[in-house]
């Protein structure tokens, strides 16, 4: 039986103007709180994945993370972790996080074999969390417990082509590469500095 506080009365409005209740309920039968041995490869096998959050009003805020495969890992049965970069210093979801920590989470493969996995919960912003000494490039951590889990149809999304990873993207042993509108004369003059973080042990080559 799916769980009866998955969905709420719009989205019932919705379903039931489309007949679509039925196939609704049995999606939601796939609704789970821990991750299962696939979830946990595709999550730490990603490079990317898109994050919702909602200011103290309920406005929202979405947002694009990037780093290399495994900087988001499952770190329980219904846990899951992920590192805060350098950035612009807006801090829109993570001060979002702060005040309002109800989370969405869409990863989703554009290239390969297409897939898309939600991931919704509870989040927290951590700015002693072990895991920072540990990961190159981390300034915070942010760890999410999962109230809900579950795949989505992929039919529409695109077939891609990875050409080359993101080169702003932390390496073990290498300084990090500064986008260049930091040096834009109207910005220049306001950049905040970045903080001490994990260094690591530079790769082969």
């Amino acid at each position: 039986m799916s769980d009866p506080t998955f969905y709420h009365a719009g989205q019932r409005g919705l379903q039931d103007q489309f007949d679509s209740r039925r196939i609704s309920d049995r999606l939601a039968s796939f609704n789970r709180t821990q991750f299962t041995a696939d979830d946990r490869v595709f999550i730490e096998s990603a490079i990317y994945f898109f994050i919702a959050t909602v200011d103290p009003e309920g406005r929202p805020d979405c947002s694009f993370k990037g780093g290399p495969p495994g900087f988001v890992r499952v770190t329980a049965e219904s846990e899951l972790a992920f590192p805060d970069y350098d950035g612009n210093g807006m801090f829109r979801s993570l001060g979002n996080l702060l005040v309002q920590p109800h989370v969405g989470l869409l990863f989703i493969a554009l290239h390969g074999r297409p897939q898309r996995l939600r991931v919704n919960g509870l989040a927290r912003v951590l700015r002693d969390d072990p895991l920072l000494a540990h990961t190159v490039g981390a300034q915070l951590m942010v760890r999410v417990t999962a109230s809900a889990i579950f795949p989505n149809c992929p039919r529409y999304i695109p077939k891609l082509e990875l050409s080359a990873p993101s080169p702003y993207v932390p390496r073990p042993g290498h300084d990090p590469v500064e986008p260049v509108w930091k040096g834009f004369p109207e910005f220049k003059d306001v950049i905040h500095p970045r903080q001490p973080t994990a260094r690591g042990v530079a790769d082969s080559d």
